[in-house]
């Protein structure tokens, strides 16, 4: 079966049309309150309780509430956070012993999106085979329970606190941040209030942008996807660092005093490398098809291994649950520290690298010195109709070709998206020209 609703972040999409709707929302709250009664079976007639956390879009007010009456008509029980980080929802699923999380948020979308992601009990993101469950559920009529069995809903008034406190937990208590000056760019989104918090009571003097939300300006030139404004925003206030947060804070992106960017490729390199230093055993790391070259053949250097995942944070996990291993990561700044939390957490994942400056007494810069990330150059090619790129021929030959010339200093990588009619053509090598040359040749043929 395939699915028809779910894509890689649970369910998505622009606000007043299928399926990011009132009516749908409380459908689908209803069918995933009726796959969690059959999976949790006979409870001693405790209802199942889920979380329900947001960002700020506006749109979150009218799903929040159409999930909560499709929860309850289920006979669920309902605990509401208000606006809370994606990886705050995780957290308190776990710590409260729920039974599961939900999480309504488009990420980095802009606010006419939106979209329902869920989290297990264990604070992780659910596999496949849940999505085609509640698939097969939404397919099917409601069964609605009587008035005696319905569910109640409450929020949970310290929902922020516990959660800012967590993140606090995940660094060593020795750690300060006294003395360095942050600038915190949460995007107009969920972390709005808990980011400074955080890096606040830990000793920094913070300065926030992007922590006015109006319920329309989520992500609007700020934020993980916006990064100018924090590079903007740390030298004009003479900041040490900046921190950049998605609208729902599971992706950092981190500059320094200099305004150089650090991505998501090179923060895991470093984490990993810290760990090391720390004498934990690093055996490798999870990246994507996407991570950069210069990162995998600096692990190599180390003696660690980098193995590739599917693009999209739920597919690191899953690999990295599957090897044993603690640290994985995408380029766009979803880093998975297992060790410290059951999910991507840019908060979380902001500290571990603030706290690897601080006990190895060296610059972002100079850690990462060793770590030339190669140019990779990405062309969208849009199909036709209809059309099968793999059966195209000269381009499979073309593809051989320029592996071969390419050989171990860069990379090819062909694959179609999987939300658009779109082929996207990548190639990565040491010098830019070459990277953009032999895109370009591919998707010329790709067009053809």
């Amino acid at each position: 079966m395939t699915r028809r609703y779910f894509g890689t972040d649970g369910i998505r999409g622009t606000v007043g049309q299928p399926p990011i709707t009132a009516d749908f929302a409380l459908r689908l709250g209803h069918s995933v309150g009726q796959v969690l009664r059959r999976a949790l079976g006979p409870s001693g007639g405790r209802p199942a309780t889920v979380l329900i956390g947001k960002d700020t879009r506006i749109s979150g007010y009218m799903l929040e509430s159409a999930l909560e009456a499709g929860f309850a008509s289920a006979g669920v029980n309902v605990l509401l956070t208000g606006p809370l980080p994606t990886p705050g929802v995780a957290y308190l699923t776990r710590a409260l012993r729920l039974d599961l999380g939900v999480v309504i948020s488009a990420s980095h979308n802009a606010y006419p999106d939106n979209g329902i992601k869920f989290f297990s009990a264990r604070g992780e993101k659910l596999p496949d085979a849940w999505e085609l469950d509640v698939e097969a559920a939404l397919a099917q009529a409601p069964e609605w329970v009587d008035s005696a069995r319905l569910g109640r809903a409450r929020r949970v008034s310290d929902a922020q606190g516990r959660y800012v406190e967590f993140c606090k937990s995940t660094v060593s208590g020795e750690l300060t941040l006294k003395g360095l000056k942050l600038v915190v760019d949460a995007a107009h989104g969920a972390a709005y209030q808990v980011a400074p918090a955080v890096f606040h009571e830990l000793g920094a003097e913070v300065v926030s942008i992007g922590c006015s939300p109006n319920g329309t300006n989520i992500n609007d030139g700020v934020g993980a996807t916006a990064p100018q404004a924090l590079v903007a925003a740390v030298k004009e206030h003479g900041a040490d660092y900046g921190v950049a947060l998605d609208g729902d804070a599971d992706r950092l992106q981190l500059v320094d005093a200099d305004g150089r960017l650090y991505n998501g490729d090179e923060l895991v390199y470093l984490l990993a490398m810290d760990r090391r230093a720390q004498g934990e055993a690093v055996p490798g790391v999870v990246g994507t098809l996407m991570t950069n070259m210069a990162v995998e053949l600096a692990l190599a250097g180390q003696g660690m291994e980098l193995v590739r995942a599917k693009v999209g944070d739920r597919y690191v996990l899953e690999e990295l649950v599957r090897r044993g291993w603690l640290l994985g990561g995408e380029s766009s700044g979803h880093l998975l520290a297992l060790d410290k939390h059951s999910t991507g957490d840019g908060i979380v994942s902001a500290l571990q690298v603030l706290q690897a400056v601080q006990r190895r007494g060296q610059s972002l810069a100079r850690q990462l010195a060793e770590v030339k990330l190669f140019p990779q150059t990405m062309v969208n090619v849009r199909l036709a109709e209809g059309s099968d790129w793999t059966r195209n021929t000269v381009l499979a030959r073309e593809i051989d070709a320029v592996r071969q010339e390419l050989g171990r200093h860069g990379r090819v990588l062909i694959r179609a998206s999987g939300t658009e009619p779109v082929l996207r053509v990548m190639v990565e090598a040491p010098d830019a020209a070459v990277s953009r040359a032999q895109a370009e040749r591919l998707a010329a043929l790709a067009r053809a």
